[in-house]
């Protein structure tokens, strides 16, 4: 049987991926949407439960259509800021009936308006960065996940070939991104 050429791994496709995994995991955690902000927005006057992500609104684009909606695919909450009111982070994607689209994950907080849906306060991942997460769990002040993601373009999007763990710590305001090393790189001095 012949092996197909993008399941050959070499070591130059670990170490560019790692690069370029890290760029992008690094590069999320300093990006935020226009209306999306980690910082003192996180606390708000209204109390009550930790926000329900089913009736948040994601600034996801799934297209144009009926039926086309956003999945909540997994969520926890903590109270990130220490206001005694809970946060809740959601990992999201465009529903689909075939396939793994790619997942999101925001922060959400309670609007100042008991009847307004869920702010989104914070951006950890979008889905343009083309992963999944797995593994999603909340404790304390710390997000952490899996990110399942690609070699390269010619991957085909069901079949993730990389995967690096990550966490977002809660610290002076916002979410400090860590990322553990990839799986197989050479271990740095």
């Amino acid at each position: 049987m012949t092996e197909l050429p993008h399941t050959r791994t070499r070591m130059v496709h670990w170490l560019s991926t790692a690069v370029a995994l890290a760029a992008v995991v690094g590069a999320s955690s300093f990006i935020q949407p226009a209306d999306a902000s980690a910082q003192a927005t996180l606390s708000v006057k209204a109390a009550g439960p930790a926000p329900d992500p089913e009736a948040a609104r994601f600034p996801v684009d799934c297209g144009k259509g009926p039926g086309v909606k956003v999945d909540v695919v997994d969520h926890g909450s903590a109270d990130f800021d220490g206001d005694g009111r809970s946060e809740t982070v959601a990992s999201v994607r465009c529903h689909s009936g075939t396939g793994t689209p790619p997942n999101a994950l925001y922060v959400l907080a309670a609007a100042a308006d008991p009847e307004a849906p869920p702010r989104v306060v914070a951006t950890m991942l979008r889905t343009k960065e083309r992963m999944t997460v797995q593994d999603l769990k909340v404790r304390g002040t710390t997000v952490s996940a899996k990110l399942l993601g690609y070699s390269s373009p010619s991957v085909p999007s069901c079949c993730p070939d990389k995967q690096r763990r990550v966490k977002w710590e809660w610290k002076d305001g916002k979410f400090a991104l860590e990322a553990a090393p990839v799986p197989g790189a050479p271990e740095s001095v």
